[in-house]
């Protein structure tokens, strides 16, 4: 399964010459690997040409300089490196980030789950980053493919129309339950695991301001209100305890009492919001299964240790 890969990267000096080193140390190497330095500010652009050169699949492409950062402008760089991928023949395309390491296989194993399951539209992994596993600490569950290493096999990437543009955020989220919406397959898988340098949503916001965030997000990405309180409740008991799970919940409630305009279409909000409800039910039917088996006394009990006979000898020893 030949595949290419493509990078916006901005401002990311600090990780991009790891995330580099790490592909090029994979056992199934890219056809074309795409580097975008984004407007950088920083020296991601001059880092990434520096150890490209050392590549001949590699390319670094620099655009314009800018000050803002926001979502969309990820979206118009992935685009730019696309436009280089002329004349290759590919199956997969893939969104890595610059702040990301890989297991040296890791591009392998999700080209082999490809070659195995031709209805797999989208493919990732489960992450780690500081303070934070996605396969324990994450809402989403195993059909969410993450977006700091998406890929996509080409004909759903076509299919979906590639990413779609939102100042918010998002962008990933979309992509993935577009293809699901379209009849594709989306799957994290758990056997392997890559690291996020950054933690999610702190390159414009504090731990805390990521939260709202993140609440106001799930409102323009379509959620349904009895799924975000759910949600916040779940927070709660998650670091930062209490305070996380209130300003997820400020976040989405805020900008749903100003009637801010989503992101999605309509479609996309009816199918999110059907999964949504299938998941709750779902959740609440094991809970309430649970309850009900431990009110008949049924779950197994711990049984204390049976002290083990002790001689003599065992006591001088």
């Amino acid at each position: 399964m030949p595949y290419v890969l493509i990078t916006p990267a901005r401002n990311e000096a600090k990780f991009i010459e790891g995330t580099i080193e790490s592909v090029a140390q994979q056992t199934v190497l890219p056809e074309k690997w795409v580097i975008v330095n984004d407007g950088s500010t920083d020296d991601t652009g001059a880092t990434a040409e520096r150890c490209a050169s050392q590549y001949r699949w590699i390319e670094v492409v620099n655009l314009p300089v800018r000050r803002e950062r926001n979502f969309a402008a990820k979206v118009y760089a992935f685009k730019a490196g696309q436009e280089r991928l002329a004349g290759i023949d590919y199956k997969v395309i893939g969104n890595l980030d610059a702040d990301v390491t890989l297991e040296r296989d890791h591009f392998e194993f999700l080209m082999g789950r490809f070659r195995e399951d031709p209805d797999l539209g989208v493919a990732g992994t489960i992450f780690r980053e500081p303070g934070y596993c996605s396969e324990t600490d994450s809402f989403e569950g195993q059909n969410y493919v993450s977006g700091q290493c998406q890929i996509f096999r080409r004909e759903c990437f076509e299919m979906i129309g590639g990413y779609t543009p939102s100042e918010p955020g998002g962008i990933d989220w979309m992509a993935v339950t577009t293809a699901r919406m379209m009849g594709w397959k989306t799957r994290s898988f758990r056997e392997r695991c890559f690291y996020h340098h950054r933690v999610l949503g702190t390159a414009n916001h504090n731990k805390i301001g990521k939260s709202f965030t993140y609440g106001k997000k799930d409102y323009y990405m379509g959620g349904h209100p009895l799924w975000e309180v759910f949600r916040c409740t779940y927070q709660l008991r998650k670091r930062p305890f209490i305070i996380g799970g209130a300003m997820l919940f400020a976040g989405y409630f805020t900008a749903m009492l100003k009637g801010e305009k989503r992101v999605v279409s309509d479609d996309l909000r009816r199918f999110h919001r059907r999964e949504q409800m299938m998941k709750l039910r779902a959740v609440l039917s094991s809970l309430a299964k649970f309850k009900k088996i431990d009110s008949f006394g049924l779950l197994p009990v711990a049984q204390p240790t049976r002290p083990q006979h002790t001689t003599a000898e065992d006591i001088q020893s």
